[in-house]
């Protein structure tokens, strides 16, 4: 059994939403949850995984923009802009600072629930980090 984190961030990189989904489950799944309160005109960037049409549907339907790579199978590709998809490696940092925490990259968790506050904590953490006083 396997648990995988899902999550969005802001410009920044900062977590803004997470939440957990089964190892088995496919990653566009999550996205429905993940994209709940989407604000119209936000962007959302990510990887061939999260190419459905019904997440296409949804951000459209919210007012947002979609940088969405498609997959090779699909007869009609679409274009996407490589500047702004190059922005989606804010996300991948993201998940690069979370595994520098010991307790979330060897999951000593057992429970989904205390896994989920141990990201969370370890998401407050950056955030703060990103405000600390320098002086």
């Amino acid at each position: 059994m396997s648990t995988k984190i899902n999550a969005v961030v802001d410009e920044r990189g900062l977590p803004v939403r997470l939440i957990l989904s089964p190892g088995q489950q496919h990653d566009s799944r999550a996205a429905g949850a993940l994209l709940a309160d989407l604000r119209p005109g936000a962007v959302v960037i990510g990887d061939r995984a999260y190419d459905s049409n019904a997440l296409l549907t949804l951000v459209a339907d919210a007012g947002g923009q979609t940088c969405i790579p498609t997959p090779r199978y699909r007869k009609q590709q679409r274009v996407i802009d490589v500047e702004l998809y190059r922005q989606r490696n804010l996300v991948e940092r993201f998940f690069n600072k979370l595994k520098h925490f010991r307790r979330i990259a060897t999951r000593y968790d057992k429970l989904a629930s205390n896994f989920l506050a141990a990201v969370a904590l370890a998401a407050i953490r950056l955030w703060t980090r990103n405000y600390e006083s320098t002086t």
